[in-house]
């Protein structure tokens, strides 16, 4: 993408009208009214500062100026001068969520991880993902989007260092691009790339924390605006006593349980929070870490405590702040992936946790699904649309709260609804759980289409049990012949995914901390059909695997909304053996194991490692060029699983029932499309073949299509239902055409 003015510094006055380059909706939809977009660029060419040979303290002021012009912040007010007053900003709706809008734009994504991607010699990441076969590579397949991941320097600042990332590039510290992926010219023409082929990138943004970056320490200086980003409090000498020592060589250290107590107590914090995400004794026993004294930019010596919802190097953001700098940092973040990279998305990571308030009975501070959260996403989500973008949260929390953040705030939401209940009932051959969940959402207002269903990505298997286990624990539901509460039917789930996934059903998966399991959709897949040695995979093994794997697909696919399947989906990616990466799991984080490198285009097979140093992963099915000349491949088989959602229009339906099954292993979903056609989803999670009658009062009389085939192969009688042939893990997808 191509600016027609050249970037202004903050101080400069704003030029006239700005012609906007063609947007990616004009490029696909000549007929649809365009989405305008202003540009604006943050920073001048080669504007970045050396660092001077002066001692990087506080008080040096060029160590001060230095950190400016690496900070957010900075960055963020240059874009804002540029876009102020601009009639652009204008230009589109903004107020509603429009999930329905976002998914006609793009309703397949491959989610990347860029990490883990191997890409030819001298081949960057960005560089990667816009090369044209792999673009044409997925018009073949059917995918529609790339989700890149974090791509912008993360990590920290150490003096005049830069230390690395300690939760994949999710503690970000700039809006610059990291050269390990590329540049910002390679990240603008992979969007060109994919506007070519009808196609979109969606970019991050997380606005609940920061890396330790420039605009951490500024706040340690107590310089500026800088202090109101974070839950960042300046304790007073005299209390300095309550505060425990900071080992020499580190920058902070997490407080115990009986230092956050004595420090709510004298006032100073709020002390307990809902939940401590990550828990590990030892290592994060509170969300709360302090500092050691540090000299602020006026000769002041301060130590400061702050919030971090996540690890110690990701100090939580303020949206509340009297400054309200952090909130002007999140949204310069934001109008620089649009209007300066070309995203057409972005994902709103740690969205769920933007308000905390101290409650006033001594019971933990109010950290979930507190209306702050909502209205913080209201604007993020609206100041995207604004600008002709979309915008789609990772919310693990209940399904209420999904619901009501969505209604206002982001466009799409994760599928942390259904995605470990299809998991559930892959590993155990019962739906029974996820058609609880299925009919739990649809009693509470979920709109499937809103959701991105996603198989593996970065993260664990997340338990996603926070709607039974939190929200509704004293609620009962009928589960396995029984009445259970929310809390004994999360726990049930919980332990059913330990037993069916780790330990010796699966040795290769492992537990994370106390959220979820670590493993790759492959693994969770030989984990449930009981092959518990993955050297010793046949080839009726991986046959089986691939079967149970598009099946999966299928569940994702033919319903309302997003599919998303990530590279490790792609090639079959199995785990790391955890040597491979003790290193990096030695803090507890399991999840590296399934984060092992994949060559998508088979560009470098001599190759062990990604770029950024992760092992390559076993494989089980090949890269795309290899599978794509096979018919009966992975890819080759859900491309037509793909062009089958896409000729239906079932991304862009209504759920409306989700009927009793004959057999526990079936699962069936009754659709209606935008033009009022009722549509059928039947699947088998068993491994083995049912016929089974498809029964539900909303399928009207007339015949039953086969959307693969177009043949006409049954026909809902006055009962109002048919019959329906499925093989082990096989499933279809049918509409019903009214007699008459």
């Amino acid at each position: 993408m191509t600016t027609t003015n050249e970037p202004r510094d903050l101080g400069e006055e704003p030029a006239g009208d700005v012609t906007p380059d063609i947007s990616f909706d004009q490029q696909r939809f000549d007929a649809r009214p365009s989405k305008l977009r202003p540009q604006a660029r943050r920073q001048h060419a080669g504007s970045d500062l050396p660092a001077p040979p002066f001692a990087a303290d506080g008080r040096n002021r060029a160590y001060v100026e230095w950190l400016v012009k690496q900070s957010m912040l900075d960055d963020a007010s240059t874009l804002a001068r540029q876009l102020a007053g601009h009639h652009l900003m204008w230009a589109n709706a903004f107020a509603a969520p429009n999930p329905r809008a976002a998914v006609e734009q793009a309703s397949v994504w491959y989610t990347a991880y860029p990490l883990s991607l191997i890409t030819a010699h001298g081949q960057s990441f960005l560089g990667a993902l816009g090369d044209e076969a792999l673009w044409q590579a997925f018009e073949h397949i059917g995918i529609e989007a790339i989700h890149t991941g974090p791509v912008k320097l993360a990590g920290g600042i150490s003096g005049w260092e830069q230390t690395p990332s300690i939760d994949g590039h999710f503690d970000r510290i700039s809006m610059a691009i990291d050269p390990l992926f590329g540049t910002e010219e390679e990240f603008r023409d992979m969007g060109q790339t994919a506007a070519s082929y009808g196609g979109t990138i969606i970019d991050d943004i997380v606005p609940g924390h920061t890396g330790k970056g420039a605009d951490f320490r500024l706040a340690e200086l107590n310089y500026g605006d800088y202090p109101g980003i974070y839950h960042l409090i300046d304790i007073p000498r005299d209390a300095w006593s309550l505060l425990p020592d900071v080992p020499e060589g580190s920058d902070s250290v997490n407080l115990d349980r009986a230092t956050e107590e004595a420090l709510a107590e004298a006032g100073y914090i709020i002390g307990e929070l809902q939940r401590v995400i990550f828990f590990e004794p030892g290592v994060k026993e509170t969300n709360w870490s302090v500092t050691p004294p540090i000299y602020d930019h006026r000769g002041v010596l301060r130590r400061w405590v702050y919030l971090h919802y996540f690890k110690e190097g990701q100090p939580s953001i303020n949206w509340l702040d009297p400054t309200f700098a952090g909130m002007r940092l999140v949204m310069g973040d934001a109008l620089h992936s649009l209007l300066d990279l070309g995203s057409g998305g972005l994902r709103l990571d740690a969205n769920g946790f933007l308000g905390v308030e101290k409650s006033v009975d001594r019971s933990p501070a109010w950290s979930e699904g507190h209306p702050l959260s909502q209205a913080a996403n209201q604007l993020i989500g609206s100041m995207v649309r604004k600008v002709g973008g979309f915008t789609f949260q990772e919310l693990n929390l209940t399904i209420d709260d999904i619901v009501n953040t969505g209604s206002v705030g982001p466009d799409l939401s994760y599928d942390f609804v259904t995605r470990p209940a299809y998991q559930v009932a892959l590993a155990t051959a019962d739906t029974e759980f996820l058609r609880l969940t299925l009919r739990e959402a649809l009693r509470l207002g979920v709109d499937q289409a809103s959701l991105v269903h996603a198989l593996q990505n970065h993260d664990e298997l997340t338990y996603e049990l926070m709607h039974f286990a939190a929200g509704h624990a004293n609620e009962v539901f009928p589960f396995a012949g029984e009445e259970m509460t929310g809390t004994e039917l999360a726990e049930t789930i919980r332990q059913s995914m330990r037993d069916t996934l780790t330990g010796e059903a699966g040795p290769y998966n492992a537990v994370f901390t106390q959220n979820g399991i670590a493993c790759t959709t492959a693994s969770l897949i030989t984990a449930a059909l009981g092959l518990h040695d993955l050297a010793a995979l046949t080839e009726d093994d991986i046959a089986m695997v691939t079967d149970a794997h598009l099946l999966l697909c299928m569940y994702n696919a033919f319903q309302p909304g997003v599919i998303a399947l990530s590279g490790w989906d792609l090639v079959g990616a199995l785990p790391l053996e955890r040597s491979q990466v003790r290193g990096l799991i030695s803090d507890g984080d399991t999840r590296w194991i399934e984060r092992g490198a994949y060559d998508l285009m088979d560009t470098a097979p001599e190759l062990v490692k990604s770029a950024a140093g992760m092992p390559r992963a076993r494989t089980l099915y090949g890269g795309l060029p290899s599978q794509l000349a096979d018919p009966g491949s992975f890819a080759s088989r859900l491309s037509r699983i793909l062009e089958i959602r896409r000729l239906s229009g079932v991304a862009t339906g209504e759920l409306i029932d989700v009927p009793d099954v004959p057999h526990r292993s079936l699962l069936i979903l009754v659709n209606r499309l935008a033009d009022s056609t009722i549509e059928v989803t039947v699947l088998n999670f068993g491994r083995d073949a049912v016929v089974a009658r498809v029964q539900s009062e909303a399928l009207p009389v007339g015949s039953v299509i086969d959307l693969a085939s177009g043949a006409v192969v049954g026909a809902v009688d006055d009962l109002g239902g048919f019959s329906v042939e499925l093989a082990a893990f096989g499933g279809t997808a049918l509409v019903i055409r009214p007699a008459g």
